[in-house]
């Protein structure tokens, strides 16, 4: 009986990415939000006002299923960049959908409830990052 060859296993390590830092994160939400045709996006800065995050992104849509669309947009982008969701809270109603990143936190409201908790107001001081282009 011949015994079979074997043929040597080739090295298959995975390369880490690097995870995204928080701004990359916050930029990568915004991003996926403006592909969704979302309203008013705001990225503000509030690492030196609050330890709950570094980072608020907030924009509106016009109605529920649009406010559905623009968070599962954001969730889709960061499951392919790795990044994993600690928490996601009214997703089902539509209205005021809130993604938890960790350092990054998104808003994503339907109009009339963002119109009425106003959370700009509340971060009034907090410096407004600009989204680059692509």
């Amino acid at each position: 009986m011949s015994a079979k060859k074997r043929t040597p296993r080739k090295s298959s390590k995975r390369v880490k990415k690097k995870p995204p830092t928080g701004l990359d994160r916050a930029i990568l939400c915004a991003r996926a939000i403006l592909e969704k045709k979302a309203q008013d996006l705001m990225v503000l800065d509030i690492h030196e006002m609050s330890s709950i995050a570094d980072y608020f992104v907030m924009c509106h849509g016009s109605g529920d299923r649009q406010v559905q669309a623009i968070a599962q947009s954001v969730i889709d982008k960061l499951r392919t960049e790795g990044v994993r969701l600690i928490g996601e809270e009214g997703f089902t109603e539509g209205r005021w959908v809130l993604l938890d990143c960790g350092d990054v936190v998104v808003h994503v409201f339907e109009e009339s409830c963002r119109r009425f908790y106003d959370l700009e107001r509340l971060w009034i001081h907090a410096e407004e990052v600009e989204v680059p282009e692509e």
